[in-house]
């Protein structure tokens, strides 16, 4: 049943996963991350390449490489046990290929190793891996904003999510987020996000640490009149995250999000308004002479990310 749950899950993201591999930081991470199988596969390469097979057939995997690769296979798919986006699954699946390449190239020859080492330091230098782009419904802070902006109405519910740029699963987490401002932003629940790797002080206040060995990033906080109520991933004793997975039905169900929407409805009844649902913009309609429907309610919230 898993199984089948799986194939169709995959099929229903297919045009997604299309649309995302298309992109030239996943086309050339692929050509990267399959180019020890096709050094081994290329005729008048191959034969130039030592083996250690019985039959001395040096286009053809030894016995040591296919230990390497079925390895690679389990950590793979331990580390995708935990990934919550299409994204993540993809790249988890390149990011261990290219260290069994790594692993590969120089276990065959030391200078094509070297090469290799060389190209993969590259590609993390120039290629950056794709931004979300597309609409959402969320208000950007800075560090001279978001208290002011938590505190000017008691009555609005922040969901704000702590991030780094530099993250992958800040990355991978983007889309989700955004989805869930969609759906759920109104008058009295609002959406926002603050950069703490350029804001160290806001991580600061909020006790939020971004150093990738804690594991706190991302990081969502429930605010309501300024005061925080909630927190996901939680911070034990020794300031470590306790593990937590954000894809979108935990974060609706422990944030109570449906409750949360329809306590907001009701407010904007008993002012006599409706719940505002402007139609968001993607980031790549945004411009200086086209504000985002929120900063005209925030006057002082960044409503452009910092990219």
């Amino acid at each position: 049943m898993g199984l089948i749950t799986g194939l169709f899950g995959f099929l229903y993201h297919l045009p997604r996963i299309y649309k995302w591999l298309l992109k030239p930081y996943y086309v050339i991470s692929f050509f990267m991350s399959v180019a020890f199988l096709l050094t081994r596969k290329c005729p008048g390469m191959c034969e130039n390449l030592p083996s250690q097979r019985e039959d001395g057939n040096s286009c053809e995997f030894d016995w040591r490489e296919v230990e390497i690769l079925m390895f690679l296979s389990a950590i793979i798919m331990m580390k995708n046990r935990r990934a919550f986006t299409v994204e993540q699954h993809i790249g988890n699946i390149l990011l261990f290929s290219k260290v069994a390449n790594i692993i590969l190239f120089f276990r065959v020859d030391l200078r094509l190793g070297l090469i290799y080492l060389a190209l993969c330091v590259v590609f993390m230098i120039t290629c950056k891996s794709p931004v979300y782009m597309g609409p959402e419904y969320i208000t950007y802070f800075s560090d001279k904003t978001i208290e002011e902006e938590l505190q000017r109405d008691s009555r609005v519910t922040w969901i704000v999510e702590f991030y780094a740029n530099w993250s992958p699963d800040c990355q991978s987490f983007a889309p989700v987020f955004a989805q869930l401002s969609l759906k759920y932003y109104s008058t009295f629940l609002r959406f926002g996000k603050v950069d703490v790797g350029r804001f160290a002080e806001v991580a600061e206040k909020y006790k939020v640490n971004p150093s990738p060995l804690s594991k706190q990033l991302p990081s969502l906080i429930v605010f309501q009149g300024g005061r925080e109520v909630m927190r996901r991933p939680v911070v034990d004793s020794k300031g470590r995250a306790v593990s937590w997975s954000f894809t979108e039905d935990n974060i609706i169900r422990e944030f109570n999000l449906n409750e949360l929407y329809q306590r907001s409805k009701k407010l904007c009844k008993g002012r006599g308004e409706s719940t505002q649902e402007a139609e968001p913009l993607s980031k790549s309609e945004e411009g200086p002479d086209q504000p985002q429907p929120i900063s005209e309610q925030l006057e002082h919230s960044e409503s452009k990310k910092d990219k």
